[in-house]
């Protein structure tokens, strides 16, 4: 007599912030009221320069006015690009990109305890390996086009279906997801949804962006 599987977790949301933030002030009251709105499983502060680099001097700052806000209600807090910077201003994690330091030298440093993810793009090789290193999760995207990163690659939503029926660790969906666009992403076996333009440029403002990210992901929780 076969035992049937639990249904996998219900998706949750992946916030990630703009690469620049002019008002930090009134950033984090928009953030405070969009956290009310519904579920946010974590929030990635991903702050870049002119050149495309993380601007640390701006991390700093925002992570200032964001961080503690953030982790009161619930949300990790990751730091994108750097390891030492996460653990400097007392983040839960770091992201890891694809051509940052390797996962393992960000777990050494951060702890057994820390969030470590991976960008994986569109390999499931380069996301095996982050497994096998100590990601906690792996990043597959962009799945549609984003005008918020530079040099991504086009992941296939049957990459989820594989990822999710073959491995443990969590598989997180990125790159141009909105409201209109998600529901294939979930229903092929993204974890979390990881949206920056999606929420603060949504036409009705972050705070309803998020409540119909979470009305959606409620609809189409696995039964």
């Amino acid at each position: 007599m076969s035992t049937a599987l639990p249904p996998r977790p219900r998706t949750r949301l992946y916030l990630i912030t703009p690469p620049q933030i002019a008002d930090v002030p009134g950033f984090a009251r928009t953030l405070e009221a969009s956290l009310g709105a519904g579920d946010v499983a974590s929030l990635q502060l991903r702050l870049k320069g002119a050149d495309g680099m993380i601007d640390m001097q701006a991390t700093r700052e925002v992570s200032r006015a964001l961080t503690a806000m953030a982790q009161e209600a619930g949300v990790a807090v990751l730091i994108n690009d750097s390891a030492e910077l996460a653990k400097e201003l007392g983040a839960d994690g770091v992201h890891v990109g694809w051509d940052d330091g390797p996962v393992q030298a960000a777990r050494k440093l951060l702890g057994p305890d820390a969030i470590v993810g991976a960008t994986a793009r569109n390999s499931y090789h380069k996301a095996m390996q982050a497994g096998e290193d100590g990601a906690d999760y792996v990043a597959f995207g962009a799945f549609y086009p984003t005008a918020t990163k530079d040099g991504t690659a086009q992941a296939e939503l049957d990459l989820l279906q594989v990822w999710q029926a073959a491995m443990l660790i969590p598989c997180v969906a990125i790159g141009g997801i909105t409201v209109a666009n998600a529901e294939p992403l979930v229903t092929a076996g993204a974890d979390f949804i990881a949206v920056s333009s999606g929420v603060w440029g949504h036409p009705d403002g972050p705070v309803a962006a998020v409540k119909a990210f979470n009305d959606l992901l409620d609809r189409l929780e696995p039964r």
